[in-house]
C-alpha cells in the first residue's frame, strides 16, 4: 500500500518545496542512513550520532507524515519498530548522491 503525503500548501518554488521537506541536517542524515535499507530506531540513532531521541522521533514523524518514511510496528513484547524509506523517499537518492559528490570535491579542494 503506497503512503500518500499529507496534502498541504506548498511553496511555489520547487527548490523551496524540496528544502521544506528535507532541508534539515537530521532529515538528510536519516535519508542517508535509510537508503541502504530498514533500520530499527536504536540503530538509526546510533548511526546518526549526536541526535537526541526527541529530535529523531520528531523528524521521523514529520518525514512519515510527508510520505518519505514508512514506520512498521510489530505486535510483540517489547515492541519492535522499524523504519524504511518509501518509494518517494528513495526517489531522493540522486539528490543525496549529488550532495555526497559535491562534498567529496569540496573536502579534496580544502586540503
Amino acid at each position: 500500500m503506497a503512503v500518500q503525503p499529507v496534502k498541504r500548501e506548498l511553496p511555489a518554488c520547487p527548490v523551496e518545496t524540496t528544502l521544506t521537506l528535507i532541508g534539515d541536517k537530521w532529515k538528510v542524515l536519516i535519508l542517508r542512513d535509510l537508503l541502504p535499507g530498514t533500520k530499527r530506531f536504536g540503530e538509526l540513532k546510533k548511526s546518526i550520532g549526536s541526535v537526541s531521541q526527541k529530535v529523531l522521533t520528531t523528524q521521523l514523524r514529520a518525514m512519515e507524515e510527508n510520505g518519505l518514511v514508512h514506520r512498521e510496528v510489530y505486535a510483540q513484547v517489547p515492541p519492535k519498530v522499524e523504519y524504511s524509506l518509501t518509494e518517494l523517499g528513495r526517489s531522493l537518492k540522486p539528490i543525496l548522491d549529488a550532495m555526497r559528490d559535491w562534498g567529496e570535491g569540496y573536502q579534496a579542494s580544502a586540503k
